[in-house]
Protein backbone atom coordinates (compact mmCIF):
# COMPACT_ATOMS: atom_id res chain seq x y z
CA UNK A 1 0.00 0.00 0.00
CA UNK A 2 1.22 3.48 -0.84
CA UNK A 3 0.91 6.49 1.46
CA UNK A 4 -1.75 8.04 -0.79
CA UNK A 5 -3.89 4.89 -0.51
CA UNK A 6 -3.43 4.80 3.25
CA UNK A 7 -4.45 8.46 3.52
CA UNK A 8 -7.49 7.85 1.27
CA UNK A 9 -8.55 5.00 3.57
CA UNK A 10 -8.96 7.51 6.41
CA UNK A 11 -12.36 8.41 4.96
CA UNK A 12 -13.66 4.87 5.55
CA UNK A 13 -15.28 3.78 8.83
CA UNK A 14 -12.62 1.12 9.54
CA UNK A 15 -8.94 0.69 8.70
CA UNK A 16 -8.12 -1.53 5.72
CA UNK A 17 -7.78 -5.24 6.45
CA UNK A 18 -4.30 -6.59 6.88
CA UNK A 19 -2.64 -3.51 8.38
CA UNK A 20 -0.04 -4.05 11.07
CA UNK A 21 -1.06 -2.96 14.58
CA UNK A 22 1.26 0.05 14.27
CA UNK A 23 -0.46 1.20 11.07
CA UNK A 24 -3.86 0.54 12.60
CA UNK A 25 -2.88 2.74 15.54
CA UNK A 26 -1.83 5.53 13.17
CA UNK A 27 -5.11 5.11 11.28
CA UNK A 28 -7.16 5.47 14.49
CA UNK A 29 -5.05 8.42 15.64
CA UNK A 30 -5.78 10.21 12.35
CA UNK A 31 -9.46 9.49 12.92
CA UNK A 32 -9.40 11.11 16.36
CA UNK A 33 -9.64 7.90 18.38
CA UNK A 34 -6.56 8.35 20.55
CA UNK A 35 -7.66 5.72 23.09
CA UNK A 36 -8.07 2.99 20.48
CA UNK A 37 -4.75 3.95 18.90
CA UNK A 38 -3.05 3.89 22.30
CA UNK A 39 -4.50 0.47 23.14
CA UNK A 40 -3.06 -0.96 19.94
CA UNK A 41 0.46 0.14 20.93
CA UNK A 42 0.42 -1.66 24.28
CA UNK A 43 2.11 -4.91 23.22
CA UNK A 44 5.26 -2.88 22.48
CA UNK A 45 8.11 -3.43 20.07
CA UNK A 46 10.07 -0.92 17.98
CA UNK A 47 7.28 0.10 15.58
CA UNK A 48 4.57 0.19 18.25
CA UNK A 49 6.82 2.11 20.62
CA UNK A 50 7.48 4.70 17.89
CA UNK A 51 3.74 5.17 17.32
CA UNK A 52 3.24 5.23 21.10
CA UNK A 53 5.76 8.10 21.30
CA UNK A 54 3.88 9.98 18.58
CA UNK A 55 0.59 9.50 20.44
CA UNK A 56 1.97 10.96 23.66
CA UNK A 57 3.44 13.86 21.70
CA UNK A 58 0.03 14.34 20.09
CA UNK A 59 -1.61 14.59 23.50
CA UNK A 60 1.05 17.04 24.68
CA UNK A 61 2.76 14.70 27.17
CA UNK A 62 6.30 15.39 25.96
CA UNK A 63 8.06 13.70 28.87
CA UNK A 64 6.22 10.45 28.29
CA UNK A 65 6.75 10.80 24.55
CA UNK A 66 10.51 11.13 25.10
CA UNK A 67 10.49 7.84 27.04
CA UNK A 68 8.75 6.04 24.18
CA UNK A 69 11.07 7.54 21.56
CA UNK A 70 14.00 6.15 23.56
CA UNK A 71 12.34 2.73 23.74
CA UNK A 72 11.78 2.83 19.98
CA UNK A 73 15.41 3.82 19.37
CA UNK A 74 14.29 7.03 17.66
CA UNK A 75 15.22 10.66 18.30
CA UNK A 76 12.53 12.87 19.78
CA UNK A 77 10.59 14.28 16.84
CA UNK A 78 10.80 17.97 16.06
CA UNK A 79 8.63 17.84 12.92
CA UNK A 80 5.08 19.09 12.97
CA UNK A 81 2.63 16.44 14.15
CA UNK A 82 1.26 16.09 10.62
CA UNK A 83 4.74 15.65 9.17
CA UNK A 84 5.62 13.10 11.82
CA UNK A 85 2.42 11.14 11.12
CA UNK A 86 3.32 11.04 7.42
CA UNK A 87 6.92 10.03 8.16
CA UNK A 88 5.72 7.24 10.45
CA UNK A 89 3.17 6.02 7.93
CA UNK A 90 5.73 6.09 5.12
CA UNK A 91 8.29 4.13 7.15
CA UNK A 92 5.77 1.57 8.37
CA UNK A 93 4.25 1.06 4.93
CA UNK A 94 7.74 0.47 3.54
CA UNK A 95 8.13 -2.32 6.08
Amino acid sequence: MQLSEFEASLRRPQPPAGLSPALQALWWAANNDWARAHDLTQPGGPALDWVHAYLHRLEGDLGNAAYWYRRAGKPVATLSLDAEWRALATALLAG
